[in-house]
C-alpha cells in the first residue's frame, strides 16, 4: 500500500523540523560552549580555572593545584607579639614604627633652614650644609619591625605569607604600656597613642623616641589563589606575573578581574535544553521509522553522541577534564544507541 500524499508531505515536514531543531541544539551550545571557552581563556591569564569554594568551610579532596575563590572574615589563630616591648593583637600583620626627634635641613630659595621633627630614618646630619649646632644621633637604639601571625585562614583555607601580606588595610594599634618590660617601663610612657622616651611629651627634646604600631584590621575579604594541601598561595606560572588576587568584601570574580568576560547565565540549563532539542529534533527525523517502544532511547542516544563529540572536540586544548567529560556522554549516548539497533537487528534476524 503506498503512502498518501498528505503521509508524504507530513513525513517531509516532520524531518524538516527534526533538522531545524537539531541544527538549534547545537547552535545553542556551540555558543554556550564558546562562552565558557573564552571565560576559561581569561581565567588562565591569572592562574587558570578558578572555583569558587566561598563559604563551603575549608579545602575538600581533589582541588589541590586548583586556583580557587574563598570569601570570610579573617580568622587569626596565632597573633603575632612585638616580645621586646611585650605587645600583641589579634591581626594577621603587627608593624611597629620608630621615630626619633632629629634635625631636618630644608632648603628654600637656596638658603638651608633647620628644623625638628620626628623622622622614621636616621638623617645624616653631617651632610648639612650648616652641621655645626645640628647634629644628629648616629643611629636609633631600637629598630622598626614587622610581626606575622603564625596562622591566619579565611573561610577555613590558611594563608600562605605572600597572601598574609597581600591583606588590605591599616589601623593604629592603642599600646598597653602596663605590660611593658621593666627596663622599659622606667623609659617609656603613652602619649596619644604612641610610647615615648619624652620627658615633656608635648615639648620633645633632640633624641627622643617615640614608638607606635599599626596592625591590618579584621575584616570580610576574598582570596583568589592556588591551593596547595590547605594552604593558598600564589600561582607563580600566571601569566600575568601575580597569581593571586586579595580584595575587601565578598567580590564575585568579575569583580576581582575586570577584563574577564561575563559567563551565560544559565549555562548547565542551557545545555539540558540543548539535549531535549536534540534529542527531539533526531526522533523527528526517524518518526518513520520507529518499531518498538525502546526505539524512543535512539534519538536520545544519537542527541548525546552528536552533542557529546561536538561538545568534546570543542573543548580540546581548552580545558581537559570538560572536553573528557562531553566524550563520556557522547560514549553514553553511544551505548543507548546501541541497544534498539541491537534489538532490531535481531529481531530482523529471527
Amino acid at each position: 500500500m503506498h503512502p498518501s500524499r498528505r503521509q508524504v508531505s507530513g513525513g517531509a515536514l516532520l524531518k524538516v523540523l527534526g533538522a531545524v531543531l537539531l541544527l538549534g541544539a547545537l547552535g545553542m551550545l556551540a555558543s554556550t560552549e564558546n562562552a565558557l571557552l573564552a571565560y576559561r581563556q581569561a581565567e588562565q591569564r591569572h592562574g587558570g580555572e578558578v572555583i569558587d569554594m566561598a563559604h563551603q568551610g575549608g579545602p575538600r579532596p581533589g582541588l589541590y593545584g586548583y586556583m580557587v575563590r574563598v570569601a570570610g572574615p579573617i580568622d587569626v589563630v596565632a597573633p603575632p607579639r612585638d616580645d621586646d616591648f611585650n605587645q600583641s593583637a589579634s591581626t594577621p600583620v603587627l608593624v611597629r614604627h620608630v621615630e626619633m626627634f632629629q634635625w631636618r635641613e630644608v632648603v628654600v630659595a637656596g638658603e638651608a633652614h633647620y628644623e625638628l621633627d620626628w623622622v622614621d630614618r636616621p638623617v645624616d646630619s653631617s651632610h648639612f650644609t650648616q652641621p655645626g649646632g645640628h647634629v644628629n644621633p648616629r643611629r636609633f637604639p631600637i629598630a622598626g619591625r614587622q610581626f606575622d601571625s603564625g596562622q591566619v585562614d579565611v573561610g577555613g583555607f590558611k594563608l600562605s605569607s605572600a597572601l598574609l601580606h597581600a591583606l588590605p588595610g591599616s589601623v593604629q594599634m592603642s599600646p598597653d604600656p602596663k605590660v611593658l618590660p621593666p627596663n622599659l617601663a622606667a623609659s617609656f610612657s603613652l602619649q596619644d597613642g604612641y610610647l615615648t622616651t619624652s620627658e615633656h611629651p608635648s615639648t620633645p627634646r633632640l633624641g627622643d623616641l617615640r614608638v607606635s604600631w599599626t596592625m591590618v584590621p579584621l575584616q570580610a575579604v576574598t582570596v583568589v589563589a592556588r591551593l596547595k594541601g590547605d594552604t593558598l598561595m600564589p600561582a607563580e606560572d600566571a601569566p600575568d606575573g601575580k597569581g593571586y588576587e586579595v580584595q575587601v568584601g565578598d567580590r564575585s570574580l568579575v569583580d576581582i578581574f575586570p577584563d574577564l568576560p561575563v559567563p551565560p547565565d544559565g549555562a548547565m540549563l542551557r545545555r539540558v535544553v540543548a539535549g531535549l532539542l536534540a534529542a527531539l529534533g533526531v526522533l523527528m527525523l526517524l518518526w518513520e521509522r520507529r518499531q518498538h517502544p525502546s526505539d524512543l532511547l535512539l534519538p536520545v542516544g544519537l542527541g548525546a553522541l552528536v552533542l557529546g563529540a561536538v561538545g568534546g572536540v570543542m573543548w580540546l586544548g581548552g580545558g581537559g577534564r570538560a572536553s573528557m567529560h562531553w566524550f563520556e556522554i557522547a560514549l553514553l549516548g553511544l551505548l543507548l544507541s546501541a541497544w534498539p539497533l541491537w534489538r532490531r537487528r535481531s529481531h530482523d534476524e529471527g
